[in-house]
């Protein structure tokens, strides 16, 4: 665990999450006491890899908890998504912004995007992405997600007709061999618990660089944007 902290101070620490982990770590509390600190700000799903946000004591947990909520700003969440190459995606726009009303079902945990709040409970979901390049058979989108609902990209890519590769619940066609999904939270700002008006900004690699994520990198070099702009 020590090697994918990516950072830490005595208020809080980033981890680069593995697909198939689970947000809790368990390990980083051996009591299994509920509460107990530290504990995820945030929460990345189990198939999703990258940085993972970890309070180190309940005032810290307070301060980035309003942040991460939009109560204090300063919190900046992209990602790295691998799509697959579907009808959808000869339309798709190069850069555009995604709004829709999630609902998620509890017995399949599945979430639905629609596009109007139709229904109670609905909670409004909004992201921006761009695409950074292209393979044969592949997207490669930069996500910059402006709320956090829960699988928000996942649901709102299969709205608009795309696909994440390994992701079998929202689409794909095959699984991965690591179990995981092509999602990746490759970057991460948010204000510093200790130091007042400080920004912290994180990155955190793929966790397995193999020629998919080897391409996207040399997209993303190619089409990088300064930190804090997405479009």
């Amino acid at each position: 665990m020590k090697e994918r902290i990516i950072f830490q101070n005595e208020a809080c620490l980033v981890i680069n999450k593995l697909p198939g982990e689970s947000s809790e770590f368990p390990d980083l509390d051996p009591s299994g006491e509920k509460e107990k600190f530290p504990f995820p700000v945030q929460r990345l799903d189990v198939p999703v890899s990258g940085c993972l946000l970890i309070a180190r004591t309940r005032e810290a947990a307070a301060f980035l908890g309003a942040a991460f909520a939009g109560h204090e700003g300063g919190v900046e969440k992209r990602y790295w998504a691998i799509v697959e190459k579907t009808p959808a995606a000869g339309s798709l726009p190069k850069k555009a912004e995604l709004v829709h009303w999630l609902g998620v079902d509890k017995k399949t945990n599945k979430a639905f995007a629609f596009e109007a709040d139709k229904k109670p409970g609905l909670k409004k979901a909004v992201l921006r992405y761009r695409v950074l390049g292209e393979g044969d058979r592949y997207l490669f989108l930069e996500i910059d997600l402006v709320t956090g609902r829960h699988h928000q990209i996942r649901a709102q890519l299969a709205a608009i007709g795309l696909h994440i590769k390994g992701d079998l619940k929202y689409g794909a066609k095959r699984s991965e061999k690591s179990g995981g999904i092509r999602l990746h939270a490759f970057s991460l700002a948010f204000p510093n618990p200790v130091v007042p008006g400080e920004t912290i900004r994180v990155q955190a690699p793929p966790p397995f660089m193999d020629s998919l994520w080897l391409a996207f990198e040399k997209a993303a070099d190619a089409g990088s944007s300064p930190a804090g702009q997405f479009f």
